[in-house]
């Protein structure tokens, strides 16, 4: 007992005395399990039959907004991509009936299940794989529970959408008990600027996901101070993704599909959630403050790689961007190869002329022109310091984000209550923002959330 209450002492800051935290957090708990909320999507419903939790699951094409006026087509389920989180409990027997509404033939693996083999979902070895138009009911008994997911097991839909979030919760609840639970989904796509669909064969990615959205357009997560907090992390794409939550340190608890004993418990602020992998960490939310929790590889942290974005802002030096394959290996075909202006092209482009001649805004627009290509942003200087201009390295983020890229407005909703004038404009790609609130605000965003759902004809604003 000794042992255990030392352990929690360093893993939450319990105190010895009842003062030390606050009181909605200062033992664990045996009460039931909080549902875990999966922002910006919803949840799979199911009906019972006879004691089986009956879901139906969709696999169809679907046209994701990944950020106000940027519609992708991708494949997902049930409109969505991600697709509908399914939420079961240990013990559970479920009936999934899945119907295939693609032009090619599909399965579903459900990743980190231990099943039979006819209801792995490979293709070829354990079922045949489900035409266009035909469906395929997966029945099994779930003895496990964590943080498992579910997808396509033909390779390329995966890189097209294809994933889903499937929640067991066990039959004790986990000890320390949290008060709010988050499942966050991560997904890449390479889109050239004139087109809607993702080139799945790619190797560079230029639209960074959480949940199907790329921030700004990420929905914050909500919690009120002195809450314990648990994330949820699955990964399902090409890139590992060093997971970092700002000002606080906490403690992986869960590994792909299991909950961890405390002596294996790793403390830190960035978890490395691997290809295929999910990570649950948890934390108490003492300080109040709006903290960042993003993919901390640097182009991960913004939606505008070299090699997809159009011209360089400044073209007549150094290496160019998304060129054809010849001059990406050095070899140009027009000029002295030692010129300054004929280096190798960055990156592996994802076309030939599109991906180096498409403008795009990475570079000094007039205020009218911004104005009329991004309607509803806030626009701010966009002229560059005559001083700067020779500078090595001039301009990196300069043009590419900050308070010229801002979209307030465009992106809000009850959780952006209260943020800074221009925040999304620092915000890119796969990030989101931890908001630890006080309780006055905490619970005015609640009143408002309410209010916003409970009117799902009416425009939804949140000033």
């Amino acid at each position: 007992m000794q042992l255990r209450r030392s352990f929690l002492q360093r893993a939450f800051g319990l105190g010895l005395g009842a003062a030390a935290v606050p009181r909605a957090v200062a033992a664990p708990s045996a009460r039931a399990s909080v549902s875990v909320v999966t922002p910006d999507l919803a949840d799979l419903p199911f009906t019972l039959d006879g004691g089986v939790k009956v879901f139906h699951l969709i696999a169809e094409p679907v046209k994701q907004q990944i950020v106000p006026g940027r519609v992708l087509d991708l494949w997902g389920f049930n409109g969505s991509a991600p697709g509908p989180t399914i939420h079961a409990n240990e013990g559970d027997r479920v009936r999934i009936v899945f119907a295939n509404h693609l032009p090619e033939p599909t399965s579903i693996h459900w990743h980190g299940l231990e099943l039979p083999i006819e209801m792995d979902g490979v293709p070829g070895i354990g079922q045949e794989p489900v035409k266009p138009g035909g469906r395929f009911i997966y029945e099994f008994s779930l003895h496990q529970n964590g943080t498992f997911f579910y997808h396509s097991h033909m390779a390329m839909q995966e890189m097209a959408g294809m994933l889903g979030g499937f929640l067991i919760y066990p039959r004790t609840p986990y000890t320390p008990a949290v008060d709010k639970d988050f499942l966050i989904l991560l997904q890449e796509y390479a889109v050239l600027p004139n087109s809607t669909i993702p080139n799945t064969m790619n190797m560079e990615f230029n639209w960074l996901t959480f949940n199907g959205k790329s921030s700004p357009a990420s929905t914050p997560l909500i919690v009120r101070q002195g809450e314990r907090v648990r994330v949820r992390l699955v990964n399902l794409g090409m890139d590992h993704h060093p997971i970092h939550l700002h000002g606080f340190t906490f403690w992986v608890t869960g590994h792909e599909g299991a909950r961890l004993p405390e002596t294996q418990w790793t403390r830190g602020n960035t978890t490395l959630v691997g290809v295929a992998q999910a990570r649950d960490f948890e934390f108490l939310a003492d300080r109040t403050g709006d903290w960042m929790l993003h993919c901390h590889l640097p182009h991960h942290m913004m939606n505008q790689m070299s090699s997809s974005v159009g011209p360089m802002t400044r073209p007549s030096h150094g290496m160019s961007a998304g060129l054809s394959m010849e001059e990406a290996m050095g070899m140009p075909r027009g000029g002295s190869a030692t010129a300054e202006n004929k280096q190798p092209s960055l990156g592996r482009g994802m076309g030939v002329g599109a991906t180096a001649e498409t403008p795009q805004r990475n570079g000094p627009l007039s205020d009218q022109h911004a104005a009329e290509a991004m309607p509803g942003m806030h626009h701010g200087p966009m002229h560059a310091p005559p001083e700067a201009a020779p500078v090595p390295l001039y301009p990196q983020d300069a043009f590419m984000e900050g308070p010229m890229m801002a979209m307030d407005e465009a992106v809000a909703k009850p959780e952006t209550l209260g943020l800074p004038p221009g925040w999304s404009g620092y915000m890119g790609g796969m990030m989101t923002l931890m908001r630890v609130l006080p309780p006055e605000l905490y619970d005015k965003i609640l009143e408002r959330k309410a209010r916003w759902q409970s009117q799902p004809a009416a425009p939804k604003e949140a000033k």
